[in-house]
C-alpha cells in the first residue's frame, strides 16, 4: 500500500507542475477552503474537477488519494491508509479524495473522517453525490461546487482572447471560434486538437455509459441503455415523455424507461427540463425537454442529416444557465401557452417568473419574428413577466410587439450578463 500511495504522490506532484487556465466558478474557492465543511466538486468525467481541486490546493499542504485507480481500491485498508498518509504527507492540512464515489461505502468513511476533523476536498462524477447519497448521509456537512465543460468565455481565454473585449483585428477569428465551440463544445482535452474532438468525445461518451452506468448499476440489457442514450442524443432539445421513449425503443415498461433516464442523468450526461405549470402534478406528468451536457457529444455521436445550429445554440444556452446556477427542479423550465406556443426557457427567482427566453439562431425572416415574438407576448401575459429575450447568433435590436418590449441579443452577449 505504501508503494501505491507514493506513486499517487508523484502523480499529484506531476499534475501540480503543469500550467492550467483558472476556471470561472460560481463561488469563491478561497472562501470554500476556509470553511471546515466538506468541499464537494462534482460534474461529468474529464471536465477538470481534479484540476480545479489541485488549483484550489496548489499552495497548501495537502494529501491526495485517487480512487479512479483500481489498485488503490483492490488493496483498500482504511486504517493503514490513514497511518501512511501521516507518514507521506507530514502535518497535512487538507485531504483531497479524487473520484471518491468509486470506493464502496465511501459516504460512511467520509463521514468518519469529517467527525475526526479532517478538512476534506472531494471530487465525484455522479449526480447522486448531490442528491441521495450526500443528502442522506452528509446533510449540512458539505459545500457543493459543480464543474462543467469550458464555457465560451473560457474557450476564448484558452485562445488568448477576451470574450468581453474582442479587438477589431480579432473579429474574424472570434467568429470562427464561436462556430467551432457551437459545434464541438468545450471539453478541455479537445480544445488543443479539434480534429480529434469527435473521436475523443465518442470514446468518452461510450466510457460514461459503460463505466458510470452499466457497471455501477449492473445492467444486463446493455443494448437497451445504449440505444436510449443515442436516442436521447438525437432528440436533444425536443420534449419527450417516458411513454414516447418506451414506444420508440420497444422497451419492456415505462418504469424501466424512467429508471434508465435517471441512470443517464447520474453522470451529468443528460438533463431533463420540466414544463412549467403551477400545478405540480401536471408539471410532473408533462413531457420533459432533453439536453446534453456538451454540444460536442451531439456532433460526435448523434444521427443527423443537418447541422441544426438552432438546436445546438439552444443546448448551449441551457448549459450556460446551469453555469449561472439555475436548476431543473426549482428555477428553470420550458412552457407551453394556452394556445400551445412554446417558450424555450422560463427562469424563476423565488416565487415569481423573472425572464422568458427564446432561442433562435437568426431573426431576419418575418415568419420567425412573428413566431417568436407572439409566443413571448402570449406567455408574458399568462405568467406576468416583463423581461423578454430572444437569443440569436449575432443579431441585436429591440422590438415592440403588442405593447411589450422584446430584447433581441446575441447569445454570447447574454452569457456575459
Amino acid at each position: 500500500m505504501k508503494t501505491i500511495l507514493l506513486s499517487q504522490r508523484k502523480e499529484r506532484d506531476d499534475l501540480l507542475a503543469q500550467n492550467y487556465i483558472a476556471r470561472h466558478t460560481a463561488v469563491n474557492t478561497n472562501d470554500l477552503l476556509q470553511s471546515h465543511l466538506i468541499k464537494l466538486i462534482t460534474g461529468p468525467r474529464r471536465v477538470g474537477k481534479s484540476t480545479q481541486a489541485l488549483l484550489m490546493l496548489r499552495d497548501k499542504n495537502f494529501a491526495y488519494l485517487n480512487f479512479d485507480k483500481q489498485e488503490l481500491r483492490d488493496n483498500w485498508n482504511a486504517d493503514l491508509v490513514m497511518r501512511l498518509l501521516d507518514e507521506i504527507y507530514p502535518n497535512y492540512d487538507y485531504l483531497l479524495l479524487d473520484e471518491v464515489q468509486n470506493l464502496p461505502h465511501w459516504d460512511v468513511w467520509v463521514t468518519e473522517l469529517f467527525r475526526r476533523g479532517k478538512n476534506l476536498v472531494i471530487t465525484g462524477s455522479n449526480a447522486n453525490m448531490l442528491s441521495s447519497e450526500m443528502a442522506t448521509v452528509l446533510t449540512g456537512k458539505y459545500l457543493p461546487l459543480e464543474m462543467l465543460p469550458f464555457s465560451l468565455a473560457e474557450f476564448f481565454e484558452w485562445h488568448h482572447m477576451n470574450l468581453n473585449d474582442i479587438l477589431p483585428e480579432q473579429q474574424n477569428e472570434a467568429i470562427v471560434l464561436a462556430e467551432d465551440y457551437l459545434r464541438n463544445g468545450g471539453y478541455p482535452e479537445t480544445i488543443a486538437a479539434r480534429s480529434l474532438a469527435a473521436t475523443y468525445l465518442s470514446t468518452l461518451f461510450d466510457s460514461i455509459i459503460w463505466k458510470d452506468i452499466v457497471r455501477r448499476h449492473k445492467i444486463r440489457n446493455t443494448e437497451a441503455i445504449n440505444n436510449m442514450a443515442l436516442y436521447l442524443l438525437s432528440n436533444f432539445c425536443n420534449p419527450l415523455s417516458a411513454n414516447d421513449i418506451t414506444d420508440a425503443l420497444n422497451l419492456k415498461s415505462v418504469n424501466t424507461t424512467q429508471k434508465f433516464m435517471g441512470y443517464l442523468h447520474e453522470p451529468f450526461l443528460f438533463y431533463y427540463l420540466p414544463r412549467f405549470n403551477n400545478k405540480l402534478k401536471l408539471m410532473k406528468n408533462a413531457p420533459k425537454k432533453i439536453y446534453v451536457v456538451d454540444n460536442g457529444f451531439v456532433t460526435a455521436k448523434a444521427f443527423s442529416t443537418s447541422d441544426n445550429f438552432g438546436r445546438l445554440q439552444e443546448n448551449q444556452v441551457f448549459v450556460n444557465l446551469l453555469r449561472k446556477g439555475y436548476n431543473t427542479e426549482q428555477s428553470m423550465f420550458y412552457y407551453r401557452t394556452r394556445n400551445d406556443k412554446e417558450i424555450d426557457f422560463v427562469l424563476r427567482e423565488h416565487n415569481h417568473v423573472k425572464q422568458l427566453v427564446q432561442v433562435s439562431y437568426e431573426m431576419s425572416a418575418e415568419k420567425t419574428i412573428r413566431r417568436e415574438c407572439s409566443a413571448l407576448v402570449e406567455a408574458a401575459d399568462e405568467l406576468h413577466c416583463e423581461e423578454l429575450y430572444v437569443l440569436t447568433y449575432n443579431e441585436k435590436r429591440m422590438l415592440e410587439w403588442n405593447g411589450r418590449t422584446i430584447q433581441i441579443i446575441p447569445a454570447a452577449e447574454w452569457f456575459r450578463a
